[in-house]
């Protein structure tokens, strides 16, 4: 069943807006491609409105913000909204400073979003109105863990369920709710964490899922989760001699590029709860 959630993203070839930061904007576009989406980049308050109307999606990421960018995000996502498209927000460092987590919020506020996807810390920000976390890194306190994964699953179904929309939570494992049913997720290698930006082309990939699936926005979401561990495990595998987290970084997005229904099939680990 997540198999098909990648070949309709081939078929598809949906057209992806991404609000992203310039930190890794370039990883995004190229995940994008190699999952079989498009992308496309703007964050000019004139532009945005435009862009986001000829897309099928928007991911907006606040990694690196600006008072501009800002602009754009409100306008861009209202307008995706008014359209019916998929709304992704991947809320970087919210916690990290007042500016970022309180910019996070008002977007919360004022766009519904398909999904709200974060590290532990992030998202605990945005449902506990935290003010402090590690950044864009999850504090080792709050990672999710076998010991407390029972109140991990609880929090992020209640968080779902409060917000109307799925929560994706990602880390050593990975959950994704939808306020009633959650994903557990084990794909992935601790190395993707030496690697910056997996998490916002992950953000830009499950958009594209979510996009291409419209009717399973649950299960697309799984799956492009399950594709991003997936693609960080053959990754590793491919690794030689004198190869560094540069090397990684290509050969997950060369992973994903090579991936179909069968491989993403046979290699996710997940449960249902």
């Amino acid at each position: 069943m997540l198999g098909n959630c990648i070949k309709n993203v081939r078929a598809a070839v949906p057209l992806v807006h991404n609000i992203t930061n310039y930190v890794t904007v370039n990883d995004v576009a190229n995940i994008l491609l190699a999952c079989g989406a498009s992308p496309i980049m703007s964050d000019e308050p004139e532009d945005v409105e435009d862009i986001t109307s000829i897309c099928k999606g928007l991911n907006i990421n606040i990694g690196t913000l600006n008072k501009r960018s800002i602009e754009g995000m409100f306008r861009a996502g209202k307008k995706a909204a008014a359209l019916g498209h998929v709304l992704l927000l991947d809320p970087v460092g919210a916690g990290a400073g007042a500016f970022r987590t309180d910019t996070a919020e008002k977007l919360k506020k004022e766009i519904h979003f398909d999904v709200i996807r974060g590290n532990i810390s992030e998202i605990k920000t945005l449902a506990n109105g935290s003010k402090t976390t590690k950044g864009v890194d999850a504090d080792v306190a709050d990672a999710v863990t076998e010991e407390n994964l029972d109140a991990a699953v609880a929090f992020a179904r209640e968080f779902a369920k409060k917000e109307g929309c799925i929560v994706a939570i990602t880390g050593a494992i990975d959950l994704v709710s939808d306020g009633e049913a959650c994903y557990i997720i084990r794909n992935g290698r601790k190395e993707m964490g030496k690697i910056t930006g997996t998490g916002c082309q992950l953000s830009g990939m499950m958009t594209a899922f979510l996009a291409a699936n419209p009717e399973q926005k649950l299960v697309a979401a799984a799956a492009s989760v399950c594709a991003m561990g997936l693609a960080g495990e053959i990754a590793w595998e491919r690794m030689q001699e004198g190869d560094g987290n540069a090397a990684y970084r290509n050969r997950i997005i060369d992973a994903v590029y090579n991936m179909d229904e069968e491989i993403l099939e046979k290699g996710a680990k997940y449960e249902v709860r």
